[in-house]
Order: structure tokens, then C-alpha cells, then sequence
């Protein structure tokens, strides 16, 4: 069986002590392929040194994550584009809106989500979505920007099955499922019960998010099978068909070739 982890943090400091070892233990587990988002300016050399370490395994995206995005955020995102021209990248991510943690900077964060869907756009790419406590925000920003040129993945979604139709609905748009499916009262499960698999790929978040029965510790590409094991029982399908609808739809939304 193979797998993609669509959405990991792997230039975390969480995993200075063993990261070569943690990255092998992933390709033992049948993730052969690590894609790595973007958050700020600081976490782009981290992540642009996997790359070159293991080309063809780890993939690169170039975004600023609301909750890095300042007051001066245009200057911000001209000083990503920057670094975007020097490289190869996947998709503009990770981007979006979240007013958990604090939502005095909400206008600036749509401003700087808007900017970065139309920057995707411009760059024929995928935009991979943070929302968290903006559902209605997120889905009003898409609105206001949804064309045929619009495509990407939600990110950790968490939301209701109402929700992932809505989603679904846009046209180009995949759910990202990890950890958060297999916690016992999530509710996640049943989300997505009835929402296909051709509309789902699988990710950690990791360092955060692990799935049982490792949650509350340090997340690592190397769980993926847990996702996977749990929508097999979700859908009443076997973990490799989960690991072989779920890998062609990663590499059709980020357009790889396998």
C-alpha cells in the first residue's frame, strides 16, 4: 500500500533530534510522498532544504498562514513571492482565516486570503485552505472569488457533512481528513460518512494532531495508515483501496505525476 501525506510540518523544530529517521519511518509505512506547506518567511528554509534532500518525496508550498499574517501583510506576501520565484512549488498554502485565537487582525486575513486565491489563480496552482472557527468567512471569501481557475484542498476539516457538500459543491475543491477523524467524539466520522472518497485526501498536520492511539503526542508522517485504517472502517473499504483513491486524488488536485 502507498499513501500521501497531503499536509505536514516536517521543518518543525519538533523534529530536530530525529527528522531523517522520522521521514524514514514514513517511507516504511508507505508514505512515499510528503508534502510540505509553508507559514511564514522564517519556516521557508527549513522547508526548501527537505526538498532538496529528497526530491520526488518532499514537495514544497509557498503561503503565509493567518495567524502569521501582520498588519503590513502586502509587504509580507511580496517578500514570499520572492522566494516563490526561486523554486518549485505545488500550491499556495497554507492560507486562509482563523479566528481562534485572536480576530483583530480579521480584515487583514481575508485581505491577505483574497490575495493569496488570486496569486493561485494567476499561477494556474492549488490553494490549500486553513480555516478554523471561519467557516462562514472562508465560504464568503471563495464566493466572491470561485471560477473554474479555483481549485485546492481544505485543509483538517472539521466541519459538518452540510459543510463537505458545500465544499464539494465549488467544483475543485478536496477534504483534507487527519487525526481529528479517529478521536472518539469528533463527530468526524459521521461528516463524512456519506461523502465519497474521491473527495477526500489523507494528511497528519504534523507535528500536531496525532491520531489515536498516539494522540496528544508529537504527530509524524509515519500514522497516515491510522487515517487510512479509519476511513476503511468509515466506508466499509479496504485500506488499500482507502491508500489508492485517496494518492490519485492527491496527485490529481496538487498536479503530480507519480
Amino acid at each position: 500500500m502507498t499513501y500521501i501525506d497531503t499536509h505536514a510540518h516536517l521543518y518543525s523544530e519538533q523534529f530536530d533530534e530525529d527528522r531523517d529517521e522520522m521521514i524514514q519511518r514514513a517511507f516504511d509505512s508507505g508514505v512515499n510522498k510528503l508534502f510540505l506547506p509553508n507559514i511564514d518567511l522564517d519556516s521557508i528554509e527549513g522547508m526548501e532544504a527537505l526538498v532538496k534532500k529528497y526530491p520526488g518525496q518532499c514537495y514544497s508550498m509557498m503561503g503565509v498562514h493567518p495567524c502569521d499574517v501582520v498588519k503590513d501583510w502586502e509587504a509580507q506576501l511580496a517578500e514570499t513571492k520572492k522566494h516563490f520565484i526561486k523554486g518549485h512549488h505545488i500550491a499556495i498554502g497554507e492560507i486562509g482565516i482563523d479566528l481562534y485565537w485572536d480576530k483583530s487582525l480579521q480584515k487583514e486575513q481575508t485581505d491577505a486570503f483574497t490575495a493569496q486565491i488570486r496569486w493561485a489563480k494567476s499561477e494556474k496552482l492549488p490553494i490549500v485552505i486553513h480555516c478554523r472557527d471561519a467557516f462562514d468567512e472562508i465560504f464568503d471569501a471563495i464566493d466572491r472569488e470561485n471560477d473554474e481557475e479555483l481549485f485546492g484542498v481544505f485543509h483538517c476539516f472539521t466541519g459538518s457533512e452540510e459543510q463537505a457538500k458545500r465544499i464539494i459543491n465549488y467544483g475543485g475543491f478536496k477534504l483534507g481528513i487527519g487525526g481529528v477523524v479517529t478521536f472518539k467524539n469528533s463527530g468526524l466520522d459521521k461528516s463524512i460518512k456519506n461523502i465519497s472518497l474521491d473527495h477526500l485526501v489523507l494528511e497528519t498536520d504534523a507535528p500536531y494532531l496525532a491520531p489515536a492511539p498516539f494522540r496528544g503526542k508529537r504527530n509524524e508522517s509515519s500514522y497516515i495508515p491510522k487515517i487510512a485504517e479509519k476511513l476503511s472502517d468509515i466506508h466499509g473499504i479496504s485500506e488499500e483501496k482507502v491508500g489508492e483513491i485517496t494518492t490519485k486524488n492527491a496527485l490529481e488536485i496538487f498536479q503530480i505525476k507519480n
